[in-house]
């Protein structure tokens, strides 16, 4: 389906989308490995920490996507679409940006209430500004974690309906943000 200016979302937010896209699979991936790595190790300690730094840069990034969001009106969805898969694809987006928002807060939140903190890039110690609170550690913990598998769900499934607009429905939804302009006539 050709596609116009206003068809599709701007450089910004396409540019926005692909590399918030990449790293977070890239954290959720490292994030998966973590658990391999033996407690109480250098390289446990090393990896953590990385992992930390690399969620708060990603925050940032995805901070400035939510701040161009709702500062930009997204195109329209292709005319045709059913009622319920316009509702599915808007809290389908708000799910994944409740996770991209949550995953950081939580993690950060919960390096704050453990004696070790944040070292950023291995290099600066961030001081915990809380208190080693081993309760509240495994709540803020343990909400990462289930944030993780949500998170992974909804990437999984946000992958494959995209997938399916582009190649199977070939409705357009997919073109809107799409790396690749659409040249063809129209």
């Amino acid at each position: 389906m050709p596609s116009s200016p206003q068809d599709r979302y701007d450089r910004v937010a396409i540019s926005l989308h692909w590399i918030v896209g990449a790293t977070v699979l890239a954290q959720l991936a490292f994030g998966w490995t973590l658990g391999e790595l033996k407690r109480g190790t250098p390289a446990r300690a090393f990896a953590t920490n990385l992992h930390k730094s690399t969620g708060l840069l990603l925050a940032l990034l995805i901070l400035a996507r939510l701040f161009w969001r709702l500062r930009n009106q997204p195109p329209a969805y292709p005319m045709g679409m059913a009622a319920r898969q316009l509702r599915a694809a808007k809290f389908g987006h708000i799910l994944l940006y409740v996770c991209m928002i949550g995953m950081p807060v939580s993690g950060y939140l919960a390096s704050n209430f453990s004696k070790h903190g944040i070292r950023f890039l291995n290099q600066v110690q961030l001081p915990p500004w809380g208190p080693d609170d081993k309760v509240i550690y495994g709540f803020l913990n343990g909400t990462h974690d289930v944030l993780a598998y949500v998170f992974s769900a909804l990437v999984v499934g946000h992958i494959l309906f995209a997938l399916y607009h582009g190649f199977i429905a070939r409705d357009g939804v997919l073109s809107r943000m799409s790396l690749v302009r659409d040249r063809r006539p129209q």
